[in-house]
């Protein structure tokens, strides 16, 4: 009997405004329509332990964070979401789709804290081994324009309430990481009509399919 043909891991990333809700919305619907199997998820949090630790690092505190505290936690609750969802997915051959994985701990602690891209790439190798997502889709705009479309919804928390240089240096990285690699990394102008942003998604998202089924 043939082995299980492993699922795709799709990652979508993106700032703070760039319409990464309404398009994993999106995601799961064309795949639907395509007869993917898939789980949604997201990052941080994914499974109810995550998900607890998801609340801690970005409520609001009385007391400064420390930058290397939040990544211990960001990883922390990687570690818990691999284990429990990510991993037993793709092993079922389903795909996974999370909104958000380790680009965003590139972009947020290493580009917007500043914090060490060798630590970070440590902690990656610790927790994850080789696994590694098999496409991300960067949603890519100006930050003043997602900070408008943000400034729209309920209360920011803590990470989306930090100044404009700071989301200045997690976009820097999400491009720096995508032009690195671009057989990776799939970057849409999210600042397109969304018709146009959803037909780019579904370009990529068309190639993944047909791949994948051909494996």
């Amino acid at each position: 009997m043939a082995a299980q043909k492993p699922g795709l891991f799709i990652v979508l990333e993106g700032g703070e405004g760039v319409g990464k809700s309404t398009n994993m919305a999106f995601i799961q619907q064309y795949l639907q329509q395509q007869q993917i199997t898939f789980t949604a998820s997201r990052e941080p949090g994914g499974t109810p332990f995550a998900e607890q630790i998801r609340e801690l690092i970005l409520a609001k505190q009385e007391e400064s964070v420390d930058a290397t505290a939040e990544l211990l936690l960001v990883f922390a609750a990687r570690a818990q979401h691999l284990a429990q969802k990510i991993q037993p997915t793709l092993a079922a051959g389903q795909w996974l789709v999370c909104d958000r994985f380790t680009d965003a701990t590139y972009a947020y602690q290493g580009g917007g804290r500043q914090l060490s891209k060798q630590l970070i790439a440590e902690l990656e190798q610790m927790v994850q081994g080789d696994l590694r997502p098999d496409k991300v889709i960067v949603l890519d705009a100006p930050i003043e324009v997602g900070r408008a479309r943000a400034a729209n919804r309920a209360e920011l928390d803590r990470l989306e309430s930090e100044q404009d240089a700071f989301h200045q240096r997690v976009r820097a990285a999400y491009l720096e990481r995508a032009a690195a690699r671009p057989d990776h990394y799939a970057v849409i102008d999210a600042t397109q009509p969304l018709v146009q942003v959803q037909e780019d998604i579904s370009s990529v998202l068309d190639q993944l399919i047909q791949q994948w089924r051909a494996a």
